[in-house]
């Protein structure tokens, strides 16, 4: 009974978000305590709901810092030479820029987390789809794909947990995995491609200058400077990528000379400052792999050097946390949304009775392939759960079934990282909805678009891996 309602409670929550009928915070919060209600727990839903948020915490502290954080690097110019790098390759070529999305997020996710990943590539992109009237979901799509192949860096998180989970060295469970993970990010590349030339398609060839005389509007600058008449990129950004009011973070703007991106005029820069702020966000990153502290503190102690650094004076640090504010407040409550749907899912005892229906749904006969059924499963598992679910909770049960039939727990532990390209898209990802909310992409039309893609993305991992050998 329980493995039917969470299957259903999952389907009613996709469903009505796709659909539109609820928002994404409303449903995370409504639909679960239905379903608390109707399995008969509804008196322990406090109890669930207050575990969820606690498991979460940790995420929100961290989420908002590191908004707040990346939103003043780019404030103050640290990202504006990779802007004006990746505009010059783009220019106003619809295909150049889809292709360009792919590779900065590839590039930015190095980093290994989701979310500055997000925020670094939504600053740099939006405006180009926006004012070229390109389709936002598939700056998205391909942002969170290219991303979800790179998570399975040892340091993004699915293999350490893989490997603690099975006792094994992540090296021994990544290294291998290289190739087949080389090719999934080039299809990842081929997908840009095809997807930019059908928006080249739909759009016909443009020229900056030219879209630019035929939208002419007025730009608000950014921190507090005032307005003054300017052709702007398409009605700004999101949060910390573009301003559309006095404190809204930097501008972006088209001046007579030419297409610039990032407004290179906005008062918040701090130029003289360049170097500290790249050596501190390069030690921070540094500090992040080397897990010199919890990541909540290093962004915490991080955007308060930022802030005290780049603007000593207490007015313009508040203006710059009221900035970002937008994006702080609607990202740390999706996150506590989603702990109710995780709290109720776990705590009621849906998640283990969905993946024990799962793993028992597996045929006899597939024992010796049971590499190729991980990989399998790890769509719609890492979907549907947490990484800390699935490869807590399920992966050691696939690893003893397939070490029944001799398959080795490598073997398992490599397979299990296939579904991360689809992962980074569940609705369970609190880096998502920065995402989404970044580019003013609502996450039920996200779903809708990446989903197909990140799971033929998935496949395509799992087939060369298995060609290769390494499944």
């Amino acid at each position: 009974m329980l493995t039917i309602l969470g299957f259903v409670m999952i389907a009613t929550f996709l469903v009505l978000i796709m659909m539109k009928k609820m928002s994404p915070i409303a449903a995370l919060v409504l639909i679960p305590a239905l379903f608390c209600v109707l399995v008969g727990q509804g008196a322990k839903l406090g109890d669930y709901v207050l575990e969820g948020v606690g498991n979460l915490a940790p995420t929100a502290a961290m989420l908002m810092f590191a908004i707040v954080y990346f939103g003043v690097m780019i404030d103050v110019g640290l990202f504006d030479p990779i802007v004006r790098g990746i505009l010059r390759f783009c220019k106003a070529d619809p295909m150049r820029i889809v292709v360009g999305t792919a590779v900065l997020a590839a590039i930015v996710s190095l980093d290994g987390d989701g979310s500055t990943t997000f925020m670094i590539t939504v600053s740099a992109m939006y405006p180009l789809y926006k004012r070229l009237g390109m389709s936002l979901v598939v700056m998205t799509g391909v942002a969170a794909t290219a991303n979800g192949v790179m998570n399975t860096l040892p340091w993004g998180g699915p293999t350490a947990r893989a490997a603690t989970a099975l006792k094994l060295d992540a090296a021994d469970i990544f290294v291998p995995m290289i190739p087949a993970l080389a090719v999934g990010l080039a299809f990842v590349f081929v997908l840009a491609y095809v997807l930019g030339r059908r928006e080249r398609k739909r759009l016909g060839y443009l020229t900056l200058d030219e879209v630019v005389e035929a939208e002419p509007e007025v730009l608000v600058t950014a921190g507090g400077g005032g307005t003054e008449p300017r052709k702007s990129l398409g009605g700004g950004g999101a949060g910390s990528g573009a301003g559309t009011d006095a404190d809204a973070g930097p501008a972006y703007a088209a001046d007579g000379g030419g297409f610039q991106g990032l407004d290179p005029n906005r008062p918040t820069l701090r130029p003289r400052l360049y170097w500290f702020n790249a050596g501190l966000t390069v030690v921070l990153l540094a500090a992040m792999i080397l897990e010199l502290l919890p990541i909540p503190v290093l962004f915490l102690i991080g955007a308060a050097l930022a802030l005290t650094v780049n603007y000593p004076n207490m007015t313009d640090q508040k203006a710059r946390i009221a900035a970002h504010a937008d994006n702080v407040l609607n990202v740390a409550g999706m996150v506590f949304a989603a702990a109710v749907f995780t709290g109720v899912l776990t705590g009621t005892g849906m998640v283990k009775h969905m993946a024990d229906w799962l793993v028992g749904a597996i045929p006899e006969g597939m024992g010796p392939h049971m590499a190729i059924v991980t990989g399998l499963l790890s769509l719609p598992l890492t979907y549907f759960m947490s990484n800390d679910g699935f490869y807590f909770g399920v992966l050691p049960v696939l690893a003893e079934a397939g070490a029944a039939h001799g398959v080795s727990s490598l073997e398992i532990a490599r397979a299990s990282l296939v579904g991360q390209a689809l992962h980074m898209s569940s609705p369970l990802v609190p880096a998502v909805y920065v995402l989404v909310g970044m580019a003013k992409v609502e996450f039920g039309d996200h779903t809708k678009f990446t989903v197909k893609w990140a799971a033929l993305t998935s496949l395509v991992v799992l087939g060369a891996g298995i060609v290769f050998g390494i499944i």
